[in-house]
């Protein structure tokens, strides 16, 4: 059996914040221990006016903590909030026990599933960041990635404490990312000039993204019950059942409180999401929070410049949904493990588009075949028939108004 960390939890309620959302966050600091190997031994809450400003409880609190890691062999305290420099050496100094916060232990679980270039350098670009204004009181801690819990990095096997080395490492590694969102970016204008339609998959950690990604496309990739199962970003193509083709694009998954560090190191990958022409926005309607998980993934739709993207919200696990009501429209409740419904789902997806797209009907003769082809994959097709007395293929079906086939077809028309 794996020997795991011992854990012990910590989070504070502040009075009038709401009691649900509060549990809804420990539930989620469990689960994100969980993922990152860790076992939770014990749970610690307190109600306050207001976090303490150096020692984050009270001091009887901290004394009971004390305790608590001494009798139960605490290998490291998790505190729900991100913690300042200042608490984070206070707390240290007391507990005598590795301390770390809600950022780090989300830092540590991106280091581990990052596995693209990218990836790495996001998180370690991510990790630096934070550590920099961390360093002082921290010693031989902060010595080396790979310690345990919070501690570990796909970057150097080392980290000098020393500041100017920090920095040093920061601008290379932003040098090193700028040249790979020069090209991604180079990759979206080449996608935009050749008219490809970009459909995103969004959706809060754990909801079954990867899965319906993966049925949609019918490629492998890792499907997990476990948080940000899937960090680095992935694209491949997708026929919908009127012959219509398209690129979908997996992206990482949401949490409540997501760490400022990560979404600005992530920035270049959460582009893609802003440059979608559409949004399927995955929920799993079977948690009992997937309130709370939509309206944080729409609060980060917002900040992307995203929301007015047309989008489809899809509730997932319908299975094993108990008194559902949904929040978003258009939706669709499927079961991502269910065929039937993946068929339903790109039916769905057609509907929607079609409500943004114009309608037309063309007459093609049979040596156009180049204008019969590009119908038949660069729109919605929803009926085609052969007129014998004319001798022509008849098409009808949605066009997007910016694309130049649709200048095509409506010049033909005049």
């Amino acid at each position: 059996m794996e020997n795991k960390e011992r854990v012990l939890l910590a989070a504070c309620l502040i009075k009038g914040k709401n009691e649900d959302q509060f549990e809804t966050s420990v539930q989620e600091l469990h689960e994100l221990t969980n993922t990152a190997k860790g076992h939770v031994v014990k749970t610690v809450t307190q109600k306050r006016s207001r976090i303490h400003p150096a020692i984050y409880f009270g001091e009887g609190k901290i004394e009971e903590i004390k305790a608590d890691v001494d009798a139960l062999n605490i290998d490291v305290v998790v505190f729900n909030d991100e913690l300042s420099p200042g608490q984070l050496k206070n707390l240290t100094d007391h507990l005598q026990v590795r301390v770390i916060d809600r950022t780090q232990l989300i830092l540590d679980i991106f280091a581990q599933r990052a596995n693209t270039r990218e990836g790495k350098l996001q998180v370690e670009l991510a990790q630096m960041q934070y550590l920099l204004t961390r360093l002082h009181g921290k010693g031989a801690e902060l010595s080396r990635l790979g310690g345990g819990i919070g501690t570990r990095g796909p970057g150097e096997t080392k980290l000098e404490t020393d500041r100017r080395h920090i920095q040093r490492r920061i601008t290379e590694i932003k040098r090193h990312l700028a040249n790979v969102v020069n090209q991604r970016g180079h990759y979206r204008k080449r996608r935009k000039d050749n008219q490809v339609f970009q459909i995103a998959l969004v959706g809060y950690t754990n909801s079954g993204k990867s899965t319906i990604f993966n049925r949609l496309t019918s490629s492998e990739t890792l499907e997990e019950d476990q948080l940000f199962a899937t960090l680095d970003p992935l694209t491949r193509q997708i026929q919908l059942p009127g012959g219509f083709s398209a690129i979908i694009s997996d992206t990482v998954g949401f949490i409540q409180d997501l760490p400022t560090t990560l979404v600005a190191a992530f920035r270049s990958t959460l582009e893609e999401v802003s440059e979608a022409d559409f949004i399927l926005h995955v929920v799993d309607g079977s948690n009992p929070n997937y309130h709370q998980h939509e309206k944080t993934v729409n609060q980060l739709l917002r900040e992307l410049n995203a929301d007015q993207i047309p989008t489809l919200t899809v509730y997932n696990k319908e299975d094993k949904m108990i008194d559902f009501v949904p929040n978003s429209y258009p939706f669709i409740k499927i079961s991502a493990l269910n065929e039937h419904d993946i068929d339903r789902l790109q039916t769905e997806i057609e509907k929607v588009i079609q409500t943004q797209w114009k309608y037309y009907q063309k007459k093609v003769n049979p040596d156009e075949g180049r204008l019969l082809n590009q119908l038949q994959n660069e729109t919605i097709v929803i009926g085609q028939t052969f007129d014998e007395h004319e001798n022509t293929f008849v098409l009808e079906g949605y066009v997007n108004p910016n694309h130049p086939v649709y200048q095509f077809i409506h010049e033909k028309e005049q």
